[in-house]
């Protein structure tokens, strides 16, 4: 057995110190997002793998066994990748996921499809918006040019985004409630825009949204592909099997 996790989660970090516990051989993978990402109990890359065939032929040339797919909600063409390379090489392939957020009494969601649908939704007079999203998005946003943005970023921007009036704030979850209560206070938030990533280490800022009776604009999910998932790190154990419960 020997397992491969396309990280870059929580769920993924979590997974990856259950199986070094177990001394199952296990190979990390990150996308390279961030500059310096967390350190992992398990040997580590980082980088793409060049699509389908790279993937293939990465899975054949390290013997992998099984592939478990942790990455991002959003990382849909990954996901993708995933899928039909673990078909291609004739291996075991699973998802660890986390259910989405869903709106509770008290919140002020507008739900959008995509971060085109968002950007159309913050037309309208200027307000203090934080961009919880990420930095591939962010120069989308130029389109609504009256805002002032926050942007909560991991690693500053190489190049400053085409953002009039923006400033930025560099942190790494999990957030907690009252650090995004005392953000939202000091740069004066209106709006809050991020994505329906789920899970519990991003989950503060929407109740700071909804104690302090902001509104947010929430990207939705992209369709995840056909496929096997599981929703907690021990259901994956037990799909490995009893290798992973006496280590191999």
């Amino acid at each position: 057995m020997k397992v491969l996790i396309l990280g870059g989660t929580s769920e993924a970090s979590a997974l990856a110190s259950a199986l070094a516990e177990r001394s199952i051989p296990t190979l990390f993978s990150y996308a390279g997002r961030v500059t310096v990402p967390r350190p992992q109990p398990v040997p580590t890359r980082v980088g793409g793998f060049g699509g389908v065939a790279g993937l293939s032929a990465f899975i054949t040339e390290q013997r992998i066994t099984h592939l478990v797919d942790a990455t991002h909600p959003f990382a849909e063409r990954m996901s993708h990748n995933a899928v039909v390379a673990s078909q291609r090489s004739g291996i075991h392939c699973i998802a660890l996921t986390r259910p989405p957020w869903e709106p509770m009494a008290g919140d002020r969601w507008t739900r959008v499809a995509d971060v085109a649908a968002a950007v159309n939704a913050l037309a309208g007079p200027p307000q203090r918006v934080l961009l919880a999203i990420g930095r591939m998005h962010l120069n989308a946003f130029s389109a609504q040019p009256q805002h002032h943005y926050l942007l909560r970023l991991v690693d500053h921007p190489e190049t400053p985004p085409p953002l009039p009036h923006h400033s930025v704030t560099l942190d790494r979850g999990p957030f907690s409630l009252d650090g995004d209560l005392a953000l939202f206070r000091e740069h004066g938030v209106e709006c809050l825009v991020c994505k329906n990533a789920g899970g519990t280490g991003a989950v503060a800022k929407l109740t700071a949204a909804r104690q302090l009776g902001l509104a947010v604009v929430m990207i939705e999910r992209p369709a995840s592909p056909p496929r096997q998932e599981a929703h907690g790190v021990d259901t994956v154990l037990d799909w490995l099997g009893h290798d992973a419960e006496r280590g191999v």
